[in-house]
C-alpha cells in the first residue's frame, strides 16, 4: 500500500505560503490551513485525511486529475472542491489563489457516518468533486479559519462543533457510505459483545471513554450507547464506572 502522507507533510508537495494555521491549538481530529498559492502543477500524494478545499480569494482556471480522469472548471471565492482520503490526484491552477484546506480524520468521519446512519461503518469516501457552491460547507470552513486567531473561550469546543457539522454536511450531500452488516436485533454480535466485556475488564482501574468504547465496535457514540443498552440491558456509563464483570455474558 503506498504511503499516506499527513496535511503537515503537504507543503513538500504543495508549496505555498502559509496564512494561518491550527497548528498547535489543541483541535481533535480536525485541522485547518490557509494558503496562499501562485500558479502551480503538482502531484498531492495519498492523504491520512479527508480534505475540503474552500476557496477564499483569487480566480483561476483548475485542471485535477482523480482516478485516472481529468476535469477543468473555473473556481472562484466561495467555491468549494472535496478530497477523499487515501486518494493521489494532480492539480494544475494558472492564477495566485487563497484556499483554506478543512482535514477531518477518518475516525472523526467514521463516527460521524456510524450515527448518521445508526450502523458500523466499513468505508466512507468523498464523492470526486473539483467545484461546487456550497455556502454551508463554505461558511464552516471560513468560520474555522477565524477561530485560528481568535483567543476567546470556549474556542476548541465551538470548532467541535464545527467539525461536526462540516463531517454531516459531506456526509449527507457529497459522500459514499460502505455499511456493515449486523444483526436485525439491534445487538452486538456476540463475538463483538465478548470483545467489549473482556475490555470493560482488564480496564477496570482507568476511566474509559465513551469514545474509546465505539471505537471498538466502530461506531459513533450515540450507535453504540443504544446498540449497547440492548445488549447488555444497561447502559455504557454504568457498566464502565462499576464492576466489569457485572457485564452479562450470555446477552
Amino acid at each position: 500500500m503506498a504511503h499516506l502522507i499527513s496535511p503537515e507533510e503537504l507543503p513538500r508537495w504543495v508549496p505555498g505560503e502559509v496564512l494561518c494555521s491550527s497548528e498547535g491549538l489543541a483541535w481533535k481530529d480536525v485541522g485547518l490551513r490557509v494558503y496562499r498559492y501562485e500558479g502551480l502543477g503538482v502531484e498531492v500524494p495519498q492523504l491520512t485525511q479527508f480534505m475540503i478545499v474552500a476557496y477564499r480569494h483569487g480566480s483561476t482556471r483548475v485542471d485535477r486529475r482523480f482516478d485516472g480522469r481529468w476535469t477543468r472548471t473555473e473556481c472562484h471565492p466561495g467555491d468549494v472542491s472535496l478530497l477523499t482520503r487515501s486518494q493521489a490526484s494532480h492539480w494544475h491552477w494558472t492564477e495566485p489563489v487563497d484556499v483554506a484546506h478543512a482535514y477531518l480524520s477518518k475516525s472523526l468521519v467514521s463516527r460521524i457516518a456510524a450515527d448518521m446512519f445508526e450502523r458500523s461503518v466499513s468505508d466512507v469516501r468523498l464523492h470526486d468533486l473539483l467545484r461546487v457552491q456550497d455556502p454551508v460547507v463554505s461558511g464552516l470552513v471560513n468560520a474555522m479559519a477565524s477561530e485560528t486567531s481568535d483567543t476567546a473561550l470556549g474556542g476548541a469546543l465551538y470548532v467541535d462543533a464545527l467539525s461536526t457539522q462540516l463531517a454531516v454536511h459531506p456526509l449527507r450531500r457529497h459522500a459514499s457510505v460502505d455499511l456493515v452488516e449486523h444483526s436485525t436485533s439491534g445487538r452486538f454480535a456476540p463475538a463483538l459483545r465478548r470483545r467489549i466485556a473482556d475490555h470493560i475488564e482488564a480496564h477496570l482501574e482507568q476511566n474509559l471513554t465513551l469514545d474509546v468504547l465505539a471505537a471498538l465496535a466502530n461506531t459513533g457514540v450515540w450507535t453504540f450507547t443504544k446498540h449497547f443498552r440492548m445488549s447488555f440491558q444497561t447502559t455504557p456509563t454504568t457498566t464502565s464506572s462499576n464492576a466489569g464483570s457485572r457485564v452479562p455474558r450470555n446477552c
